[in-house]
């Protein structure tokens, strides 16, 4: 009963959802190994929400809860966003660690005379991993009469790498010139290795001051703001009120917003030198930050004085 019920709501969101949107979000769910179709993701996201909002409004009228806790199931939402950002960082991690031994590997095929064409479709079939099923997919476009350019192209986008998506317009480029194919996979497997190489090397330099912005934005700053949350609610409870304790936990919530986002966007640029990146973790670090923040206001005080 509760699979018609999701399959019930992806129909209906398939019919009143642009196909354009799903076509979107169907990609970003692929890019997380999340292979389930979008409409079916949105509907279990729907009735997982709706359901937890009924227990929990069943729970608050029997336990004595803020009304605040209403929020809680939200944080799914970010947690799938988050799940399918870890996913695509590793998704292309892996992409770029096997992509060198790939170019070479279908570079010697070329050489033993087999088209360009052949040794990828030869490739696909022999290999494993992420690279391989993108190239086993671009192989079948250009079976259902996809232009072999365009193509090439949307697997370079669907890389998720901005270094293998320069690699790879750099052999379609050479491809469409009649340069030889084989010398220029040659090429640029060993210019990509050596840029993989000082890639992690960047990255193993920074990667202390990553952690120490990550403990800043998602465990201090949400504590201590949160404690100041506590102590505000813990004079109010006696009767003192001022225009500083009232404002205060609000002006610390914005505070904590602005502040995730603005680590998000630093780490972006001292790991990967992308300021666009900074985009795609700002949400689940600012998730993650007011989940503490709200923890420690709500349940603190309790906690506190529970302990004493």
């Amino acid at each position: 009963m509760k699979f018609k019920i999701i399959n019930d709501l992806a129909i209906f969101i398939d019919n009143i959802m642009p196909e354009k949107q799903l076509s979107k979000l169907q990609e970003f769910l692929l890019s997380g190994a999340i292979f389930t179709d979008a409409s079916k993701v949105l509907a279990i996201l729907i009735i997982f929400i709706s359901v937890s909002e009924i227990v929990l409004m069943l729970t608050v009228t029997m336990i004595s809860f803020p009304i605040s806790v209403f929020i809680l199931p939200l944080f799914v939402i970010p947690g799938l966003f988050t799940y399918v950002i870890v996913q695509q960082e590793r998704r292309a991690q892996e992409i770029e660690k096997t992509a060198p031994d790939f170019l070479r590997q279908l570079s010697s095929m070329l050489q033993v005379g087999l088209s360009f064409e052949n040794a990828m479709e030869d490739m696909s079939q022999y290999g494993e991993g992420p690279l391989y099923d993108e190239i086993h997919r671009t192989i079948i476009e250009i079976r259902m009469g996809r232009n072999f350019d365009d193509a090439w192209r949307a697997m370079s986008r669907r890389l998720k790498s901005r270094e293998l998506e320069r690699i790879f317009g750099i052999i379609l480029d050479g491809r469409k010139s009649g340069s030889s194919i084989s010398r220029v996979l040659s090429d640029v497997s060993d210019d990509l290795r050596d840029l993989m190489a000082i890639k992690r090397e960047r990255k193993s330099a920074v990667m202390m001051s990553v952690m120490f912005l990550l403990i800043s934005a998602v465990i201090a700053t949400p504590f201590s703001i949160g404690m100041v949350s506590v102590y505000s609610s813990f004079m109010q409870s006696y009767g003192i009120e001022s225009e500083i304790i009232m404002t205060a936990p609000i002006a610390g919530e914005t505070y904590l917003v602005i502040h995730s986002i603005l680590v998000a966007f630093i780490i972006s640029i001292i790991m990967y030198a992308d300021v666009k990146k900074g985009i795609k973790f700002s949400l689940p670090l600012a998730a993650s930050s007011f989940g503490i923040f709200y923890f420690i206001s709500t349940f603190g005080g309790s906690l506190l004085m529970g302990g004493l």
